[in-house]
């Protein structure tokens, strides 16, 4: 069967032979003619040929194309013949007829390619003849992209490439045409650069000597070898005979454009101008078949044969790669044999002349083949293309863009550009040295020059050209690079107006389209930023850009946001890489990192510097694979700079560089003023050495490029800095460089000076220098010298325009001549003189100073070459997100700044939005790298954004609410502060700033303004009240008023708010409640410790002030404050002390009350309830309280309830937790202070000295600090003033006395001015209330302030809380409790009335006038509002005092009934506690203080000061308490456990509660009540004498009985006459006849001894009976017989001695040095008696007069004993009392018994009170 291809042939041949015998020219049709032609002859030839073959591989394929080629290099034929024949040609390419295994196809290829560029043809008209070139193109297209083109040569290929730029430039055809070829171009292009890396490099030999042959140039023998359209004359061809007469212009017509042989005929074509650009989009069918083909007919059975087949495409590309260099060697040695023969036969293609006959059958190409069918044996073999052809078309399309050559148009530099656009795109160019050359070299140059262009479309081309060559090649171009860099920022900040906007805009573009490239930014840092002499690039631009993103204007345009979004990627890429370390596990990357599998190093973001080198090698060689494909992956480790010590710098090293490069950069702006102050800078540095090294120096010199080269001339030519010379001279290599050269490049290193001795030394160094490198050619050194000064005369004369206006420049001769003899004796050799001559003539040598225009651009260019080839041109490659931290800290600033900007002037919702996130991104990353001050900045910048600082706060929820911007703000900032709340320091200001903001507008969610209160029946108070007509002060008159007065706008405004601003605020609302910022209270438990402290003193810095903050914002950052340490009570105590002294702050600087004051009271006793709990804090919380203490009392009175409620509250919760006694000091003194009024103690009282200060001082060092050991001790008592002495010590801190250490000064303080210190170290002075009280007396002896009711009651409860709960009672706290009890029982006395009287009158005025003081400013309407509310919010319960007395009865009854059963509670459990104590400290061995549960005991700390507190209440005013009371009293003197006390201690009860209590009860109590007072004077009378016959037996073994029985005697007396009614008058005698008779029944009066039966005090007790009821002793003792009177010396004597012996000096004494109290005062309780009664009427008066003389200052010597007569002065019948002195620290013994009441004042160790109540009137006249 026969192969259908053969038909396809056979019928081109039929369609081509057709046409040509249709042709007028071959009219005749006989056979003969046919033959005759060649054309036609040769076609059928092949039909013959055709007939006899059934496959058409048979033939070669130059077979079967031959007779078509001729066709198409006929002369003869017209155009659309030779059209045809290239379709058919086309067809067989298209159709794979040719089979690209055949041996012949070699040459099939070459002699297709030779025709189709020699194409020839006659002209018809311009339309139709195009459509030939047309044809040309497309066969051309489809030759070169069909596999079988890979047989052509090196040669073909440039002719090929060479006829479609033809076409392209050529002007005169139409565009469409021109188009096509473009595109063509571009196809081929494509096809070429992406086979690239299947070519080899060859060796230089060959390569120099192919590529001569391969200049690809047009026309004539220009000079520049480049392109040149040149204007031929005309040539007639042969058959212009034949041409239709029609065109009469033979030369147009025919003329041929015959460069390296491409014809083609012309027709006159019309001016091109009208053409449309618009044709170059339509693309050919053909364009897009053909690259199909290129890659799809690579079908594998094609690659079989593996020697002739060329894969193409990138499919086959990886298949055969192995084979490929098998092959390729092959190859080479054949056509390194071939290269001589292919010389001799033709010289280079230059030299083909314009006239060469091209058109003879059995044509020569210029590879010196003959194209006959027996060419193949003749001719060289044929060697496919390769890389030759590539350079040289690389090279041509840059010389294509030398903007300096005149012959590129701007046609043609486009055109270059866009080709070079496609090669770098297709292929990694940078692998092929010998492309990397001309890319380092001449298209840098010319890119960099077309940047300066005006043509908009030249510009952005070279951009995109320029962006192509540094993201794949940077590497290489590192000094390139930063010209470009250079370049696009002078394009950018240029003020030209000239500048188009446009071109600003590209070149930003660019600049952010290099910025994207992965870790191009951080190159540009390590690359440029860290190397000494290069620019800070990354720091500038980063400058540029920030400067950039701010309009001038104010308007927003593209390039504005062009260059934020270039600050945006370095943001963005680092940000990304924060990203995934947090998310990529570390500890497995670490594992896969030691295994070094290469996968993971691409992705290990960090790398670790301190590793390895092996480790830098390894990511360098991946990274080196990346860029250039597998095939160089053998390529050697990219070498280190040599001012890294590895190839990833640790960022301190590059600091340290950058912090030297900073000094070169200072030492060589001084050495460029005056050399030797440089050095001198850069040797103080440390920089150079000090000792000079000249070596070191020398260097310094070549390699600074920023130095002066003037000055650099001057340094080294100094006669001084010979051996630097010698050094300097040493840093150049002359090896191999002939001497013009070698001078060349010395004087291009600096200035060469003018003074010729100068020169002379500085060429004698260089000759020197020249001969030893160069094996010291001519005869001597002078000759060397001699002919280097000659070459710069020559210089001098050929170049320089003075000479020149004189002279005739030299000739070639006459320097000859000049150098005649000079070397030694005889001539240099000509050749090296004329090549001399040449070289300077042609090219200056310019002295570095002097350049200017193109020579210096040409000098700079060389300069940048020269260093690029040096170690300095090291370009760094780095993995991604290697410095990121070090950029970022660059970046931020100039970002944030940008980015505040933008946000700013922007309006359009996408630019918005990207500002946040590169907001959100830079958070994320400072967050990630903890740079506080970066976050902070960026929350400061977001807060300006919110609005919320800025509006006053009437607008702020209508214009918050209304601004879309302020919401994403907004939301941002909390979003942020959640988030990375942890890095927040000066930040939280402005973040409470705006919540500040946002409480006074009232937009706060109402959780957070809502607070605990104890007070409120809610348990909550709103911070803000809502606003009602009388708080505004205001009547409604006026109002209406002010209404009336009001313009209309403003009357709407009045009316109510409008529905905008309705919803304005329903928007504001709803933004804030998305921004929940509530959760930073919340969450800041997770905050680092750091930001916490940053965040409280954030809330601490808002203390009210005239300007800023006012009452209500200090409240509400002090409840968040609050809140926030609740929330972290785990670590409370690091935030402790801070909180502490906020408080302090507030409660103890406080003059005046105010609702701050209430809220901080409230505060820190609710941290107190909540943190109690908490073991390590608790005793610092306890302490604190005193705090409270510490306040002035008006404050504090004011304050009451509140701590009344939370005291409460603290000890209900948390009772169990309080253990010291100083603890339960505070808070038991603090009761005593909110309950009764109490003054809180002196020494806690902070007086002015210490105002200005903080009391910032912990709380342990409060304790150590205070040493009452420093003081004088003597003096009993401690002045305020001393202890602020003490604290103002050096070394000591001054502050307020916060805790004037309760711990170590043992203070007790009951009275006003006593404090004890008696016992410095026993800690809290726990001698119960004995030592200070006056014990004689039922009052506590304290000066009660005004107090309030309820928080007495409050007070009251509390107590019984911990009284009722056995567990709560400790033996820390009991007698304090016991204390606090009898205070309060005093301030509930009489309903604590006369407490009252003065609280109201005082507290009246003080609310108005606090409410008016405050000093109204600009928001004075909502602060005054609050203050007022506050008032009267707090004030509430005065009015109720006011109004409603009844109700205030039953309470103060309440309180009283209360403490009743208190005391008596306590009075019954006391022993039971005490015994059950004793036992548990029995099993404890290491016990403190000894608890004793005896009698003694339990009297003096218990039961005594309890039955005297009840004992007062029943000298109430109130009857219903007083008979309660006495109740009460009986019940507790005769319960069971009293049985246990001994004498002494009954006769204390006497002494202390029974006759202080019938004193008093003498006393006018309740005047309204006179009945019940004598109903309560009889109850009293009947318990004295009931407890006194209970007792009656221990009480007679004391030796003071006579003296007790005489007092209860007097006190009977004066009941007898105190009442009005009879009541008393009955029950008195009763209840002495009952004493008498039991008395009697005992034996008391009766005596063995004496004369009557009777003792003494028989006598005595009805002498003194007889006063006041002298019948009596007849009633009850008829009997008796009284004998007669006994002398009356003993009876007289008798009384005296008791007196006497009552007053023992001794003990007195005594008491008064050991209880080292201030002076006495009168207490006035007790009614005094008139000594007669007792006494006998003979005896002498011993009055109360006695008593003044007791002072502190003479105890012992005013004894009344110096008033008896001598008469008494017998020994006493009575034995002295068992009284013991007291003794310092023990609980004090019970005092003598006093046998007269009106003694008492005089023995009394009391602290007296400050002001002596006058007696009773009552008393004073029984006195008188």
């Amino acid at each position: 069967m026969v192969d259908k291809n053969i038909y396809i042939v056979q019928g081109e041949i039929n369609a081509v032979v057709g046409a040509i015998k249709r042709n007028a020219r071959w009219s005749t049709h006989t056979h003969l003619d046919e033959e005759r032609d060649p054309l036609l002859h040769s076609f059928s030839v092949l039909k013959e040929v055709l007939n006899n073959i059934t496959e058409l591989s048979e033939i070669e394929p130059n077979v079967f194309l031959r007779p078509f080629l001729e066709v198409i290099r006929s002369e003869d034929t017209t155009g659309p013949i030779t059209g045809l024949a290239l379709t058919s040609v086309n067809k067989f390419l298209s159709y794979a007829l040719i089979d690209p295994s055949h041996e012949g196809t070699a040459e099939g290829m070459e002699n297709m390619a030779d025709a189709v560029t020699h194409a020839r043809f006659v002209g018809t008209d311009h339309a139709s003849d195009e459509v030939v070139l047309m044809k040309i193109l497309q066969v051309l297209r489809t030759l070169l992209l069909t596999p079988v083109g890979a047989h052509l040569t090196n040669e073909s290929v440039c002719e090929i490439m060479q006829s479609c730029f033809r076409i392209c430039f050529e002007m005169r055809l139409s565009e469409l045409l021109r188009k096509s070829a473009e595109h063509t171009l571009v196809d081929m292009v494509q096809l070429l650069f992406t086979r690239l890396p299947q070519f080899k490099e060859e060796p230089k030999s060959y390569m120099g000597a192919n590529m001569k042959k391969l200049k690809m140039r047009a026309g004539g023998m220009s000079e520049s070898s480049k392109w040149k359209k040149q204007k031929r004359s005309p040539r007639p061809p042969r058959h212009v005979a034949k041409v239709s007469p029609a065109t009469e212009q033979p030369a147009a017509n025919a003329s041929a454009i015959t460069g390296s042989g491409v014809t083609f005929i012309d027709a006159p074509s019309p001016s091109s101008s009208g053409s449309s650009e618009n044709v170059s989009s339509a693309v050919s069918p053909s364009a897009d078949s053909g690259l199909e083909t290129s890659s799809q007919t690579t079908s594998k059975e094609d690659l079989t044969d593996l020697d002739q087949v060329t894969a193409l495409g990138l499919h086959g590309a990886a298949d055969y790669l192995d084979n490929e260099s098998l092959r390729e060697e092959k190859i080479q040695s054949a056509s390194v044999e071939s290269i001589p023969e292919v010389l001799e036969e033709c010289t280079s293609v230059a030299e083909h002349s314009d006239s060469a006959s091209v058109h003879d059958m059995d044509y020569v190409n210029p590879r010196g083949v003959r194209f006959t069918q027996s060419s193949q044996k003749e001719g060289a073999a044929l060697v496919p293309y390769g890389l030759p052809c590539i350079r040289e078309l690389f090279r041509f399309l840059i010389s294509l863009t030398n903007p300096l050559d005149r012959h590129n148009s701007e046609v043609m530099i486009h055109m270059g550009l866009q080709l070079l656009t496609v090669a770098l795109e297709s292929a990694p160019i940078a692998n092929c040295q010998s492309l990397l050359g001309l890319v380092k070299e001449e298209l840098c140059r010319h890119l960099f020059q077309l940047l300066s262009v005006e043509r908009l479309n030249l510009y952005a081309a070279s951009l995109r050209v320029c962006f192509l060559l540094f993201e794949s090649m940077r590497e290489h171009l590192k000094f390139q690079l930063e010209m470009y860099i250079k370049k696009l920022m002078e394009i950018i900040t240029v003020e030209n107006p000239k500048m188009p906007y446009e071109m600003k805009e590209m070149a930003l573009e660019s600049i952010v389209q290099l910025w994207r490239i992965p870790s191009f930014v951080t190159e540009l840092y390590i690359n440029y930023d860290c190397d000494y002499y290069c620019a800070n690039l990354f720091e500038e631009l980063t400058k540029l850009l920030s400067k950039n993103a701010f309009p001038v204007s104010g308007q927003l345009y593209t390039v504005h946001l062009l260059s934020m979004e270039a600050l945006l990627t370095v943001i963005d890429s680092t940000e990304a890489h924060c990203q995934a370390k947090v998310l990529s596990n570390i500890h497995q990357q670490e594992k896969e990192v030691a295994k070094c599998s290469p996968e993971t190093m691409n992705s290990t973001k960090e790398t670790n510097n301190s590793k390895i080198p092996f480790l830098d090698i390894l990511i360098l060689s991946l990274i080196s694979c990346k860029t250039c494909g597998s095939h160089f992956a053998e390529k050697s480790v990219p070498k280190k700079p040599t001012r890294f010590s590895c190839i990833l710098p640790s960022p301190q090293e590059l600091m340290q560089i950058k912090n030297k490069k900073k000094l070169l950069i200072t030492g060589t702006e001084q050495f460029n003023q005056k050399p030797k102050k440089g050095i001198q800078f850069l040797q103080e540095k440390n920089l150079l050495a000090t000792p000079i090294d000249n070596n070191e120096v020398a260097r310094w010199l070549r390699e600074n490029p920023r130095l002066d080269k003037k000055m650099i001339g001057e340094f080294v030519s100094d006669r001084k800095n010979i051996d630097l010379l010698e050094s300097f001279v040493g840093t150049f290599s002359f090896q191999g460089l002939r001497l013009d050269e070698a001078l060349r490049l010395y004087l291009e290193a600096f200035r060469l000076p003018g003074e010729a001795p100068v020169i002379q030394r500085l060429l004698e160094a260089f000759t020197e220098h020249w001969r030893k490198s160069n094996g010291s050619p001519f005869a001597n050194s002078d000759a060397c010298f001699a002919l280097a000064y000659a070459v710069i005369m020559l210089n001098t004369d050929q170049h320089n325009h003075n000479v020149r206006k004189q002279n005739v420049p030299m000739t070639l001769e006459e320097f000859r001549k000049n150098l005649k003899g000079v070397n030694g004796g005889k001539d240099f050799e000509q050749d090296i003189l004329e090549d001399m001559y040449h070289a300077i003539k042609n090219d200056e040598i310019v002295m570095p100073e002097e350049q200017t225009g193109l020579v210096k651009e040409n000098y700079i260019w060389n300069v940048l070459l020269h260093r690029g080839a040096t170690d300095e041109g090291i370009f760094l490659h780095v993995p991604p997100g290697s410095y990121d931290h070090d950029l970022f800290t660059m970046t931020w600033g100039p970002t944030i700044a940008a980015l505040s900007y933008v946000f700013d002037k922007s309006l359009e919702e996408t630019i918005i939005q990207k500002a946040i996130s590169g907001f959100r991104k830079c958070a994320m990353i400072s967050a990630h790298y903890g740079l506080s001050d970066v976050f902070d900045n960026l929350i400061i910048s977001l807060c300006k954004f919110t609005a919320l600082s800025s509006e006053s706060i009437e607008n702020l929820p209508t214009v918050f609410g209304s601004n879309p911007k302020a919401h994403i703000a907004a939301k941002t900032v909390f979003h942020l502060a959640h988030r990375h709340g942890d890095i927040l320091r000066e930040g939280w200001k402005n973040i409470m700033e705006a919540m500040l903001q946002l409480f006074r507008a009232e937009l706060l969610p109402k959780a957070m303004v809502e607070v605990e209160d104890f007070v409120d029946p809610n348990g909550k108070i709103y911070l803000q009240r809502e606003e009602t007509p009388s708080n505004r002060g205001e009547s409604t008159v006026l109002s209406f008023v002010s209404w009336l007065t009001l313009s209309g706008t403003e009357q709407s405004g009045m009316r109510g708010p409008s529905t905008e601003t309705q919803e304005a605020k329903r928007a504001a609302l709803e933004c804030i409640k998305q921004c929940d910022p509530e959760k930073l209270i919340t969450e800041s438990k997770f905050l680092q410790l750091e930001s916490l402290q940053e965040l409280m003193k954030a809330l601490i810095s808002v203390t009210p002030d005239e300007e800023t903050y006012d009452e209500e914002d200090a409240a509400f950052c002090l409840e968040m404050l609050l809140r926030i340490v609740l929330e972290n009570r785990d670590r409370v105590t690091c935030v402790w002390q801070t909180v502490r002294d906020h408080l302090y702050h507030l409660c103890v600087h406080a003059m005046e009350f105010c609702f701050l004051v209430e809220r901080a009271v409230v505060g820190l006793l609710r941290l107190a309830i909540r943190l109690l709990r908490r073991e390590e804090i608790s005793a610092q919380v306890l302490l604190s309280l005193r705090i409270l203490l510490m306040m002035k009392p008006n404050v504090l009175c004011r304050v009451s309830h509140e701590v009344a409620y939370g005291l409460h509250e603290l000890l209900k919760t948390n009772a169990a937790n309080i253990h010291s006694g100083d603890d339960w000091y505070t808070l038991f003194t603090l009761l005593e202070c909110i309950g009764s009024g109490v003054k809180p103690p002196a020494a806690l009282q902070v007086t002015a000295r210490a105002d200005n200060d903080t009391g910032a001082q912990s709380d342990s060092e409060v304790s150590s600090s205070y040493h009452p050991n420093d003081m004088s001790l003597d003096r009993g008592y401690t002045s305020d003033s001393e202890v602020y002495t003490d604290h103002g010590k050096p070394g000591k801190m001054h502050r307020s006395v916060t805790d004037v250490d309760m711990m170590n000064s043992g203070w007790l303080v009951v009275g006003k001015d006593d404090i004890d210190t008696s016992k410095p170290s026993a800690g809290l002075n726990r001698l119960g209330p004995s030592p200070l009280v006056n014990q004689y007396s039922l009052t506590v002896g304290l000066d009660l302030g005004p107090h309030d009711t309820k928080s007495l009651m409050k007070c009251v409860e509390s107590l019984s809380f911990i009284v009722r709960d056995a567990a709560h009672v400790t033996p820390e706290n009991f007698e304090l409790c016991v204390k606090t009890i009898r205070i309060f029982v005093e301030a509930s006395l009489n309903g604590g009335y006369k407490s009252q009287e003065k609280r109201g009158k005082s507290h009246r005025h003080d609310s108005k006038s606090s409410r008016l003081k405050k000093k109204p400013k600009e928001s004075s309407t909502r602060r005054s509002r609050a203050l007022s509310q506050h008032q009267a919010h707090t004030h509430s319960d005065e009015d109720e005092d006011e109004s409603i007395p009844a109700s205030y009865h039953t309470v103060s009854l309440q309180v009283s009934q209360d403490l009743l059963d208190l005391m008596h509670t306590l009075h019954t459990r006391a022993a039971t506690i005490y015994s059950s104590w004793a036992e548990e400290q029995r099993h404890l061995e290491t016990a403190g203080r000894k608890i004793e549960a005896d009698s003694r005991t339990l009297w003096s700390n218990c039961w005594c000061p309890l039955l005297q507190g009840i004992a007062w209440l029943c000298c109430d005013a109130r009857r219903q308490v007083r008979m309660q009371a006495l109740t009460y009293l009986q019940r507790a003197l005769l319960v069971h456990d009293l049985q246990a006390l001994d004498a002494l201690e009954w006769e204390s009860c006497f002494n202390k509660v029974l006759f202080p209590l019938l004193t008093k009860l003498l006393e006018n109590i309740s005047p309204a009540d006179v009945g019940g007072m004598e109903e309560t004077r009889m109850r009293a009378s009947t318990l004295l004498s009931k407890v006194f016959l209970q007792h009656l037996s221990p009480l007679l073994s004391l030796t003071t009985f006579a003296a007790l029985w005489l007092t209860i005697l007097d006190f009977m007396d004066k009941y007898m006459h105190a009442g009005s009614s009879d009541l008393l008058l009955e029950a008195i005698p009763e209840s002495l006849k009952n004493m008498l008779l039991v008395m009697d029944t005992a034996g008391i009066f009766h005596s063995a001894d004496s004369r009557t039966g009777y003792s003494d005090l028989w006598e005595i007790t009805w002498e003194r009976i007889d006063c006041f009821l002298p019948r009596l002793r007849d009633e009850l003792f008829k009997q008796t017989v009284i004998q007669d009177p006994v002398p009356s010396m003993p009876m007289e004597q008798h009384p005296q001695k008791s007196i006497a012996s009552a007053l023992p000096p001794s003990p007195v004494g005594d008491v008064r040095s050991a209880t080292h109290t201030g002076p006495l005062e009168k207490p006035c309780e007790m009614g005094a008696t008139e000594s007669e009664r007792a006494t006998a009427p003979a005896s002498p008066t011993i009055s109360t007069s006695a008593s003044p003389s007791f002072t502190a200052s003479a105890p012992a010597k005013a004894s009344p004993v110096a008033d008896v007569p001598p008469t008494t002065a017998q020994p006493p019948l009575i034995l002295q009392p068992l009284a013991s002195p007291l003794q310092v620290g023990v609980p004090p013994m019970t005092l003598p018994i006093i046998l007269n009441p009106a003694l008492i004042e005089a023995t009394s160790p009391v602290p007296l009170l400050a002001t002596p109540r006058p007696t009773d009137p009552m008393t004073t006249s029984e006195v008188n």
